[in-house]
């Protein structure tokens, strides 16, 4: 049985059509993550599951259960979700133990007491269960945060930008833990983030969104090396973007001709290359002859990789900007010359008059990934 499904759902803020037909499910012990940019509506579809918005169009179900829609709706404490908010709603009047036990109001007293302990235990706070959440690390409130999300043992859980609020080091490990606390605890996980590295680690399947639509989903490897169009390839990672048309069934680049499967001949294009796609070899080369040759601008090391800037001159044209990312070390001298190869499998074309994302395509406005 699916543990979430939204049908249809549409929802307005006034003349601001926030979540435009969405339909969507979740499978029992799925984590999926809603990813977009701020203001395309996956916080207002999260907070349409947890009740906490009056539906408007749609139709929401949980566990096999309507719970808003066809006339009903129900309040968040009956739809047997966890909601975690993104700055945790912790109480500051309550202690730790009675902030987890919050939401289990309808247990006896020893229950709750029970309940609330054994969730502090899960991530691991226990011996902090009579202390006040100030005095609290950002880390150990979100903590207990996600304790209490999970002291009733929901079917559902609904965590709302839930690291947003730690330093860089320490929202690894926070989510590193979270994720494996949400896969023992065995609920289906909606997470709304719009950090694309964060999507591909938590998700079992990422849906984007754009302008209240779904622009795609699929698991963290089809999203990345299949992006549905340009807005997607671009989302979850830094592109080089090249401008071409259709001649003869190919995009002819500086970089490379490339195949225009599905893309009407004419027709303007734009070509995506991810800076990892782009292979760096020594000038005369065998694997390299032929190839395009680039001038380094500058090289810096980003930690486990090294981020080239190149200059490409074609003949007669403008010179391109061009990023290549390394892995490891590798910090050439400005102004080396390089043969340029591409992976296929990181170049994508899109036609650059396609429709806007989740609108019923024209025929021949799809996108092609180069293969080679």
């Amino acid at each position: 049985m699916n543990a979430l499904v939204f049908e249809t759902v549409s929802h307005r803020y006034g003349r601001l059509k926030a979540l435009d037909r969405l339909s969507l499910t979740i499978g029992d012990g799925e984590v999926v993550c809603l990813l977009g940019p701020s203001g395309c509506g996956k916080t207002t579809a999260l907070r349409l599951a947890a009740g906490l918005e009056e539906l408007q169009e749609g139709r929401i179900a949980i566990g096999g259960r309507v719970v808003a829609g066809e006339g009903r709706d129900l309040p968040p404490e009956d739809r047997d979700v966890g909601l975690m908010f993104q700055d945790y709603a912790l109480f500051p009047h309550l202690r730790v133990g009675e902030n987890v036990a919050f939401g289990l109001r309808r247990r006896t007293a020893s229950e709750r007491e029970r309940l609330a302990l054994e969730a502090l235990q899960r991530v691991g706070l226990a011996d902090y269960a009579r202390a006040y959440p100030h005095t609290l690390s950002g880390g150990q409130q979100q903590r207990v945060a996600l304790a209490r999300a999970l002291a009733p043992n929901p079917r559902l859980l609904l965590l709302d930008e839930p690291f947003s609020g730690l330093d860089q080091r320490l929202r690894r490990e926070v989510r590193d833990r979270t994720l494996h606390l949400v896969k023992e605890s065995g609920a289906a996980t909606l997470m709304v983030t719009h950090e694309p590295e964060e999507a591909m680690f938590m998700a079992d399947r990422i849906v984007l969104m754009r302008a209240g639509r779904l622009v795609q989903e699929g698991t963290p490897v089809e999203c990345y090396f299949n992006p549905a169009d340009g807005f997607a390839a671009g989302f979850f990672g830094e592109v080089n973007r090249l401008e071409a048309r259709v001649e003869n069934g190919e995009v002819r680049t500086p970089l490379a001709w490339l195949p225009a499967r599905g893309i009407a001949e004419g027709r303007a294009v734009e070509v995506l290359v991810r800076p990892e796609g782009i292979r760096l070899l020594p000038p005369g080369d065998a694997a390299g002859s032929g190839k395009v040759d680039a001038r380094v601008i500058a090289a810096r090391l980003l930690g486990r990789s090294s981020l080239v800037h190149l200059s490409v001159e074609p003949d007669g044209g403008t010179p391109l900007h061009l990023h290549a990312r390394v892995p490891g070390r590798f910090l050439p001298d400005d102004g080396d010359v390089f043969s340029l190869d591409l992976d296929p499998a990181q170049v994508f074309v899109f036609p650059t008059d396609a429709p806007i994302s989740g609108a019923e395509p024209e025929r021949g406005h799809t996108g092609t990934r180069a293969s080679g």
